[in-house]
């Protein structure tokens, strides 16, 4: 499925990001939900975090069961460490099987910021995730921009062998990452489904090399608190 912005992807002069361009979401706590969230394909929610200073458990952020129409729905942990203890593993299950009770939920995405070097230790941890959920349920990671630009073609293979996609990332905090069309330039050693998160309000030329990748998937938006003004 495409999940993609309104107008075909093309270089030329940047343009700013809005969420009413855009049908697929990621949505942290705290964020109110734009208008064009009424009509989502697909939405990131950010459910949890296990954090540097404790690998046994996950801080819930998100209490409540999602609802809405969307066709897809992803609960998303935030890990800032691999050494997870089996408590973790048992609460992302858990609550993914809680959010998954009507058969609405499309899988869990890790979203944890890999070394272009370390990802041989990170497949293994994907896979250890994969090995664990339902076969129902999908996996998707985030990703940098610099692991399909520098990434061995090993540690590529064992990311698609863990994986059903990848969301790649092309900001830091609320600012687009300016070089950003030298590293998409490479995502077609990606050889797995992937999808270019941009933030909310930044600055975009949609490189047309992606249109003629079969396996990007589309956009999703990073939304922000105050909405595009934040970033401005």
């Amino acid at each position: 499925m495409l999940i993609a912005s309104c107008s075909q992807p093309s270089d030329g002069p940047p343009q700013r990001v809005a969420a009413s361009d855009y049908s697929a979401f990621y949505l942290w706590t705290g964020v109110k939900p734009p208008p064009a969230m009424d009509r989502a394909k697909a939405v990131y929610l950010l459910w949890g975090e296990l954090r540097r200073n404790d690998p046994s458990q996950i801080i819930p952020l998100r209490r409540s069961v999602p609802t809405g129409e969307a066709e897809e729905i992803w609960l998303v942990v935030r890990a800032e460490r691999l050494d997870w203890g089996d408590g973790a593993y048992e609460q992302l299950l858990d609550q993914a099987q809680r959010w998954n009770a009507q058969g609405t939920l499309t899988g869990v995405q890790v979203d944890f910021d890999s070394s272009t070097g370390g990802l041989s230790g990170y497949a293994g941890f994907l896979s250890n995730i994969r090995a664990r959920l339902p076969r129902d349920l999908k996996l998707s990671a985030t990703g940098l921009m610099d692991w399909p630009a520098n990434a061995s073609e090993a540690d590529l293979a064992a990311m698609r062998a863990a994986l059903d996609e990848i969301v790649i990332q092309t900001y830091q905090v609320t600012t687009t990452i300016p070089d950003y069309a030298d590293y998409l330039a490479h995502t077609q050693r990606l050889r797995m489904p992937y999808r270019v998160a941009l933030v909310e309000g930044g600055d975009w030329t949609p490189p047309s090399s992606l249109a003629r990748d079969p396996d990007f998937k589309g956009y999703v938006v990073f939304l922000l608190r105050g909405g595009a003004a934040e970033a401005g």
